[in-house]
């Protein structure tokens, strides 16, 4: 692009792209299109008259954003570190505690070390992060998770929403994990995908299905990245698609690479068919050792006999 052409993008971003009014200082400033980023709106008014004009470029741009975000790798599982040894927390819901005291995830390694600290001490029981004492009534634990809910907590929403799915109360599970996934909860997603693609609670949905199965994905949940895999290559026999069959390849590389063992499975499967090249393969494995790497450390190695799971 010319000198020439790129001041007249400047300027044109400076302008509103429906009445033409400039943006002069902080006093009068634009806002940028939600969907798109590519132009701008002095009021909602303007917004709303440039539509028809900017629907279809719009959607066209906001596709190519969402591609871009939905293949990123993400720098960490949804699961997140340990707030305590800052380690990253395992995939396997046998090596860390969920509490509903502070609603934190810890790891059994810094669970073990302040159960063996407490003992030194001649402490009573208590949480490792916030010292809380442990409930020594279900009622007392209710009372506990009740306060976490009305707190808008998000694990508790969505714990209590987990509860009533299991139950089989999909609408109040669905009114718990909506709350949740609108407050970052990734597993919430999931639990909202699965009710619109099975139609619990709520009529089945194929979009909003997918919408929070790509929230979840984009989030860090490699479950949920290794689900849009799966129908991606479902989709790709289908419709004889290597188009959408590399889209699978792509979601389970990068499941693979946050530590998802049967993303490795299945691109060990793809590698023997043809369709995982060997560069592929061979990263989606290293990613994967690493990540699974990250997650050991000598205390946790020493308090996986120690901790039952307290859930």
């Amino acid at each position: 692009m010319s000198s020439t052409n790129n001041v007249e993008a400047k300027v044109a971003d400076m302008c509103c792209a429906s009445c033409g009014i400039a943006e002069v200082d902080e006093t009068k400033q634009l806002k940028k299109c939600d969907d798109c980023d590519l132009v701008r709106y002095c009021s909602d008014k303007c917004q709303e008259d440039h539509r028809p004009n900017h629907e279809a470029v719009c959607k066209e741009r906001a596709t190519e954003l969402r591609q871009d975000i939905l293949f990123r790798q993400p720098e960490s599982t949804h699961l997140g570190d340990c707030p305590i040894c800052f380690l990253p927390l395992s995939l396997d819901p046998n090596k860390f505690v969920s509490y509903y005291c502070c609603s934190k995830v810890i790891c059994h390694g810094c669970t073990a070390a302040n159960m063996m600290r407490q003992k030194k001490e001649g402490l009573p029981d208590g949480c490792p992060f916030c010292r809380q004492l442990y409930s020594k009534t279900q009622e007392e634990t209710n009372r506990q998770k009740k306060k976490r809910i009305e707190a808008n907590d998000p694990m508790a929403l969505r714990d209590k929403g987990r509860t009533h799915y299991f139950d089989g109360d999909y609408e109040r599970a669905f009114e718990y994990c909506s709350k949740a996934a609108e407050l970052g909860d990734m597993e919430a997603h999931c639990y909202l995908y699965m009710m619109y693609e099975a139609g619990l609670g709520v009529e089945k949905d194929k979009g909003k299905e997918t919408y929070h199965l790509e929230v979840a994905a984009i989030g860090g949940h490699p479950r949920a990245r290794h689900s849009l895999g799966c129908n991606e290559v479902g989709l790709a026999f289908q419709e004889d698609s290597d188009i959408i069959l590399n889209r699978a390849v792509k979601h389970w590389i990068i499941a693979a690479k946050l530590g998802d063992d049967d993303s490795i499975v299945r691109l060990t499967e793809g590698f023997k068919d043809g369709f995982v090249s060997k560069e592929e393969f061979a990263s989606a494995l290293r990613g994967h050792q690493a990540a699974v790497d990250a997650t050991k450390s000598p205390q946790r190695e020493e308090a996986e006999k120690l901790v039952p799971p307290r859930y």
